[in-house]
This record gives structure tokens, sequence and C-alpha cells, in this order.
């Protein structure tokens, strides 16, 4: 029989593709243990699957059952060499790679009716799962007036249990809800994905040990989502949006080389904006069961262009912020520019927040004038650029603070201790500098922190 006759348009080799070695190898996905042992107990190694191109129509049960065959032989590879391929909503099995190369189209259904699981791609309870290559995934807008907002549709890869998993390179483009929605998901490796449009970027809930580096995520709603997560590795990413980069619960998360700008390339589909509203706001939702405090976090050599909050806290009455806490909190080597305020931090009646800020710049929208009072419709605590109540510590060295107005530009009120070192203050008006009260311990540098130095524009 030709390969090319094989039913349902497959062809089926048994392979060691290159691609796949490297990607499991890299994620400690399949080992060379796996291959030996599938010789000595006479299994047959993993399977390649070629699906055509440039078929006419639906080609959704095709693509399930070459992904069906290779989970029953133990693993392998669903390629999708260049070309269109047109499907409805196709389920995972463990120990399978989806391959694209450049020039792959997976183009979603229009029909929200030729989905299932709300997802494009979907799998649950799997290990050892990766979707690679240079192709792209576009979900197409799909629209189910009966899905979240009266218009979203599926995921595009929604992943529920699973663990080793491996995503890299892929563009996924038009998502009609988010991108990536991982739940209860452990050991994920994803590298070099762009996503243009869309609702959130990734989307992590009750997840562990993830590392994500050399993305480009250009959004319309939050780049980065999730609650209750721990062990996050972030580096070398481009972050743009129409809502928050990182809205997030996490404890110990590393973000390291990442550029942030605003405004956004894609509106944000519900409230018809295009500015990017923070670069970190903290995300600990009470209906959705959070349990785990935020903190152990490093942010570090981070650039950030025209969004308007830097971070924001508020424990107190936040959006979605008031599951469980934040508690420590580092950041490096920033320089944001345009932005409306540095920092809003309401903590908890506890006071066990607390933040370090070393070798930064923080400097206010030239032009701008900022006279909201609230954040996502909850009052925020004062409209001054740094802004901190509620907390246990605050050291700031080598900072500096640069805003032009009346007002001081640096406000902390009900603490335990505050630190102040190396601290310049840039603005065009002769008044105080910074408030502080209501705080138990305070160490100050005054020769450099109590100084004002007029802008010269």
């Amino acid at each position: 029989m030709n390969l090319l006759e094989i039913p349902f348009n497959l062809k089926m080799k048994f392979t060691s593709h290159k691609k796949l070695l490297r990607t499991f190898f890299k994620s400690l996905i399949i080992t060379s243990t796996f291959f030996s042992s599938a010789i000595a107990f006479g299994n047959p190694p993993p399977i390649k699957i070629t699906i055509l191109p440039n078929q006419p129509g639906l080609i959704t049960s095709i693509i399930q059952k070459a992904i069906d065959s290779c989970g029953a032989n133990g693993g392998g590879v669903v390629y999708f060499p260049a070309g269109k391929y047109i499907t409805g909503g196709i389920v995972l099995k463990s120990r399978v790679t989806l391959l694209t190369e450049i020039g792959t189209l997976i183009e979603g259904s229009s029909s929200y009716l030729d989905y299932k699981n709300d997802a494009f791609v979907f799998g649950e309870n799997l290990t050892n799962i990766a979707i690679v290559g240079k192709g792209v995934i576009d979900g197409v807008d799909c629209n189910n007036p009966d899905g979240e907002e009266g218009f979203r549709g599926p995921h595009c890869i929604r992943l529920i249990n699973c663990k080793n998993i491996s995503i890299e390179e892929i563009n996924i483009i038009n998502s009609a809800n988010w991108a990536m929605n991982f739940r209860y998901c452990s050991n994920a490796y994803i590298e070099n994905i762009s996503i243009r449009g869309g609702h959130d970027g990734l989307h992590t809930r009750f997840c562990n040990n993830f590392t994500v580096t050399g993305c480009d995520f250009r959004t319309g709603d939050d780049a980065f989502a999730g609650n209750d997560n721990r062990d996050f590795l972030v580096t070398d990413c481009k972050i743009n949006t129409s809502c928050n980069g990182f809205r997030i619960g996490c404890y110990n998360f590393t973000v390291k080389r990442c550029k942030f700008w605003g405004p956004g390339e894609y509106v944000h589909k519900i409230a018809k904006r295009r500015n990017m509203l923070t670069a970190f706001v903290h995300f600990s939702p009470k209906d959705d069961g959070a349990k785990m405090i935020s903190g152990n976090w490093l942010i570090e050599d981070i650039i950030v262009e025209n969004v308007d909050h830097l971070y924001m806290y508020n424990f107190e009455d936040g959006l979605w912020q008031t599951g469980k806490p934040v508690t420590n909190l580092r950041f490096k080597n920033i320089k944001a520019t345009g932005l409306l305020n540095a920092f809003s931090i309401t903590g908890d009646r506890q006071l066990q927040f607390n933040l370090s800020i070393k070798n930064s710049i923080f400097s206010f929208r030239e032009g701008a004038t900022y006279l909201s009072d609230s954040f996502e419709g909850v009052k925020i605590a004062s409209h001054t650029f740094f802004n901190a109540t509620n907390f246990n510590k605050l050291k700031l060295q080598k900072l500096t603070l640069v805003k032009k107005g009346a007002a001081p530009i640096l406000k902390c009120t009900t603490g335990n201790l505050i630190v102040l070192k190396q601290i310049k203050f840039i603005t065009n008006q002769n008044t105080p500098t910074y408030s502080i009260t209501d705080v138990k311990k305070v160490h100050l540098d005054s020769s450099k922190a109590a100084g004002t130095e007029k802008l010269n524009y």
C-alpha cells in the first residue's frame, strides 16, 4: 500500500525525528531510557503521522485519529507540514507532540458548535505533551453567543491537570478566549511563543514549576494572569496589552529582562480602550478558592514605557485582590518612564507586606494629567506617585522618582519600618517631596532624600 493510500489521508511511519527528540530531551519528557525500555519490552518506538495539507473542509476527525493512533502506540508526533488545515476542537493524548513548521496554518472553525471542552486544543490528566514548531494557530475570534460575556468562544490551548508540557515557537492569533489556559498543571516549558490579539495570553491557576522565555505577547486582555501559582520564571519577554502585563498571584516568582510598553496594539474588546493599565497587579480572587499567599518575588532588569501603573496592590477592596495577601517583593534595576503612577499599595491589616527597590528610576508621563481616583472601578488610596499604606518594611535604595506637581511624590502611612537611602526626588515645585506618617521606625539618608531638585524643561 502506498503511504498516501493509508486510511483517513494519513502517512504513517516510524521515526526518530530530530525536533521531537530535541524537545523531549530539553523538557525531560522522553529520554533514551524510554527508547531502550521500549525495545527491551517489545514496545514500538514513537511514531510519526503526517497530515496532508490543504484538504477541503473540516479535517477534525483526521487530526483526532492521528492523535489517538499516536497515543495508542505509546507516543508519537502528529506532523503538520506547510499548508492550511481547518479544524474544530481536538483532544491531546499523553506522550503526543503536535509539530508544525514555517508556513503551517492550523485554522479553527468559525462555528462554536465544532468545539468541545471549551477549547481548540484540549488536554486533561495528561503527561509528556508538546506543541512545537513555527506554524500559526488561528482561533478566528470564533464567536459564541452563549459564551463568556456573550461572545467569547473556545480557549486556544486548554490544559487541566497535565504535567511535563512543552510549547515552543508557535504563533497564536485571534484566540477566541485565552490563548493558553492552564489549571492544576506542572512542569511546563514555554519558549519563543508569539501571541497577537485575543484575550489573556497565558492564564494559569493552581499551577507550579513554569518557565516562560523569549515570548512576545501582544494581547487585548491580560498578557499573563492567574492565581495560586508557585515557582514561575519569566525571562526575556516582550509584553504589550490593553489591560495588565501580569495580573498574577504567585509564590516564588521571578521576572527578568523583560520589556513592557503601551498603549496596547490590540483593543480591549469589552472596555474598547487601548491604554495599558499596569505592569504588575495582584490577583487573588476569593470566589475562585484562592488559598496561597503571593510572595518571594524578584523583578529585575525591566524596562517599562507608557504604562499607567507600574505596580498595584489593594488588599482592602481591590478587584480580585482580596483572597490572600502579598508578602515579600524585590524590584532591582527597573527603568520605568511615561507612568501615571509608580506604586499604589494598600496591604493587609496584619502588616505582612515587604517591599525592596534598588537601582531604579520611575518617571511620570510628561504632559499628562492623572486625576483618576479609582483603578478598575475601585477607589485607590491616594493620587501620590508612590503611595504605600499597611506595610511591614519598605526599603528604597538608589532610587529616582520624577514627577512635577505640588503634592509629595512619595507618601507612606501605617507601617513598621521605612528605609530611604540615596533617593533623588525630581520635581519643578518647591514643595515637600515625601510624607511619612504613623511609621514606627524611619531611617533616612536626609542629605539625599529630603532634597528637592527642580526639573529643567
